[in-house]
């Protein structure tokens, strides 16, 4: 029997509880074929954390994720807590977790699977063979920037600082040129250098880190420009990497290639091994309880845990390969039917994906 891995897990809000529990399956199932041990402990977090604990990000649940050797989570947030003071807000305790587990990357793959072109708002041949990875520096730029308001001849005035320093940019470009080896090694660095000061350091940085891996093919993209070859020449992109802001809007962007947000993981990386991992769509409390989520998103994150954190290559090669038979054979939730017959329920789908691993 493999060492036991300890996982914390954090369900969240909404359709956070309904999708991991489908993620907590598919680990089960893993362990039983291929012989590996883990072991969960449950954290609060988010609005239910703010409800029960009166902050989202409870001091017990920082130090059930700093004794685990990864991080499982569903979703966070929703209405209920929208106009809550800042403190009190389920996204405050996002910051504040990437912050304290010091995760300064986020990884966001997208893959568009031949047989959900039709579910994408693209043309299907826009759409051949993308597969792409975002990744995000987490814990620089506007989002942690100083930030205040003041009083001016013409009113209130708000400022959002946004800063970087050398040693943030050099640490995330050198982890993109490292996924970038391991794929296509391509690589695009997307900025605004033509107007932000900060953009011109970044590019500066990745410029010099570049002579490091002579064997990846730099391309500096200006994030607009960015913006619309996404969804012109999608496939052409490997990897990109890119500052807090920018990377957050771009790498929802990338999901909504494959049709569906519900379809992609996200992995948040810090020195070493450690991640956390999450879907990267958000809690719907529209349609939670009602069986309606598709949880795909969040096997595919327990996938790149099995992958990045913990080196079990081949079992998440078979969680992907099983996601894919799944799909190849027609199964569908709502989000991703496109108007093709009866739909999938959460508990059904996770189902499938289950009974289709093995060796």
């Amino acid at each position: 029997m493999a060492e036991t891995k300890k996982i914390a897990v954090i369900a969240g809000d909404g359709i956070g509880p309904e999708v991991v529990a489908e993620a907590e399956k598919v680990l089960q199932k893993v362990g039983e074929v291929f012989g590996y041990s883990f072991e969960t402990e449950h954290a609060l977090f988010g609005g239910i954390a703010i409800d029960e604990k009166g902050t989202p990000l409870p001091q017990e649940t920082l130090d059930v994720c700093k004794r685990a050797d990864a991080v499982l989570l569903g979703a966070v947030g929703g209405p209920k807590w929208d106009n809550n003071p800042k403190e009190l807000r389920p996204e405050t305790g996002l910051l504040g977790i990437r912050k304290e587990l010091g995760l300064f990357s986020n990884l966001r793959p997208a893959v568009v699977f031949d047989c959900l072109k039709d579910a994408s708002t693209l043309k299907p041949e826009v759409l051949e063979g993308t597969d792409l990875m975002v990744v995000r520096e987490l814990t620089g730029g506007i989002y942690f920037g100083e930030k205040f308001r003041r009083e001016t001849e013409h009113g209130q005035e708000a400022v959002d600082t946004c800063a970087y320093n050398v040693t943030e940019v050099e640490r995330i470009a050198r982890q993109a040129f490292d996924i970038a080896m391991k794929r296509r090694k391509k690589l695009a660095s997307v900025d605004k250098a033509n107007v932000l000061e900060t953009s011109r350091l970044w590019r500066e940085t990745v410029i010099r880190v570049a002579e490091e891996y002579p064997e990846v093919e730099l391309e500096h993209v200006l994030v607009d420009n960015c913006a619309m070859q996404l969804l012109r020449r999608p496939s052409s992109f490997d990897v990109i990497v890119t500052e807090n802001m920018f990377g957050d809007i771009l790498s929802d962007e990338a999901a909504m290639l494959t049709g569906s947000i519900g379809m992609l993981a996200s992995a948040s990386l810090g020195e070493g091994s450690y991640g956390l991992y999450e879907p990267v769509h958000g809690s719907a409390p529209d349609i939670a309880g009602q069986g309606l989520a598709n949880p795909i998103a969040t096997i595919l994150s327990t996938a790149l845990m099995l992958r990045l954190t913990f080196g079990y290559g081949e079992a998440a090669d078979a969680i992907e390969r099983a996601v894919a038979e799944v799909l190849d054979a027609g199964h569908r939730t709502s989000d991703i039917a496109a108007g093709r017959g009866d739909s999938l329920s959460t508990t059904q789908m996770g189902e499938l994906i289950l009974n289709a691993i093995r060796k």
